[in-house]
């Protein structure tokens, strides 16, 4: 996975786990996390993930990502690193030569990304949009196949 994805999906993580009231906050989420950013570098991920600032439950402006309904913040504190960890991906199903892959919300572009760049042979293509991705699997090929070379991308 890119640096850019990588970030991105730990920022995700942040604002989902963690009530973030500025981009101050955020840098210093992601610094403890090892990630180390600009605040202009910061601005324009925000841009481009859509992140809004929306009142919290006691009326104070947080960041939310878009479709927050999606993204229930976590009842017990658990460090970044061990939700990232468990990854965005859900479940693998196959019917004929289509495969479903099922993410949680915001993951399936960026697990998608990494599944055309690793050049697996038995893999056509893939399509991702938020949540669901469809790979295009070479006919013939048995799944337990697939499954074995997706291994290192996802947790199959």
């Amino acid at each position: 996975m890119s640096a850019k994805n990588s970030r991105l999906n730990l920022i995700r993580l942040i604002i989902s786990s963690q009530e973030v009231s500025n981009q101050d906050e955020l840098l210093r989420a992601l610094a403890a996390e090892g990630v180390h950013i600009t605040q202009a570098t910061l601005s324009r991920d925000l841009k481009q993930m859509k992140v809004a600032k929306a009142a919290n439950p006691t009326g104070k402006a947080v960041y939310v990502l878009p479709n927050n309904a999606m993204y229930l913040r976590v009842k017990e504190h658990r460090p970044v690193r061990e939700m990232m960890q468990v990854g965005g991906f859900i479940s693998l199903r196959f019917s004929g030569n289509i495969g479903v892959i099922k993410t949680r919300p915001g993951y399936a572009s960026s697990i998608a990304y990494d599944i055309d760049n690793t050049d697996i042979p038995s893999i056509i293509g893939t399509i991702a949009g938020d949540d669901t991705i469809f790979i295009v699997v070479e006919e013939g090929t048995p799944r337990e196949v697939v499954r074995e070379a997706l291994s290192n991308i996802i947790p199959v």
